[in-house]
């Protein structure tokens, strides 16, 4: 079984991960205020979907070990996030912001925030610095989202 200390290179790639989605879904947001339209976000979609690759990576070397669930937890939900998230934006293409579909829009955002939480909360108690630097990633995101939401952008 590995150590801690042998799975850090896991929890650094997660840590980039998180970071990596909340820069990445903040100027997608920004793009919607100077914009007005979407075309930038789905672009900012695709780099978000190839994650994927360096998540799955983590969440394997996570369960082949034996880590704890708040480990794997945020590469897991991140995983389901990218799958409802390729079918309806993707996909399926099916228009779920305005007018709302709760139906859609609350598991979207609840696997979306959730995922950046878990994929976060590892790093508190791994490297306080490293956390902070999520902790101000996601306020960015939280901001730009707000101003979005603002401007009656969703």
């Amino acid at each position: 079984m590995e150590t801690d200390t042998d799975l850090r290179w896991a929890a650094i790639i997660v840590w980039i991960v998180v970071n990596a989605v909340n820069l990445l879904q903040s100027a997608g947001f920004i793009s919607r205020i100077v914009t007005g339209d979407m075309v930038f976000n789905h672009r900012v979609g695709y780099v978000i979907i190839t994650l994927v690759i360096p998540s799955t990576i983590s969440l394997i070397a996570f369960v082949r070990s034996g880590a704890g669930w708040l480990q794997w937890a945020g590469p897991a939900s991140f995983l389901a996030f990218v799958v409802l998230m390729l079918s309806v934006d993707y996909v399926w293409v099916v228009e779920f912001r305005s007018p709302t579909r709760y139906n859609i829009v609350v598991p979207y955002l609840v696997l979306f925030f959730g995922s950046i939480l878990l994929m976060g909360l590892p790093m508190f108690k791994l490297n306080r610095s490293l956390w902070l630097v999520t902790v101000t990633t996601t306020v960015f995101l939280l901001g730009s989202m707000v101003q979005a939401l603002r401007k009656g952008i969703v």
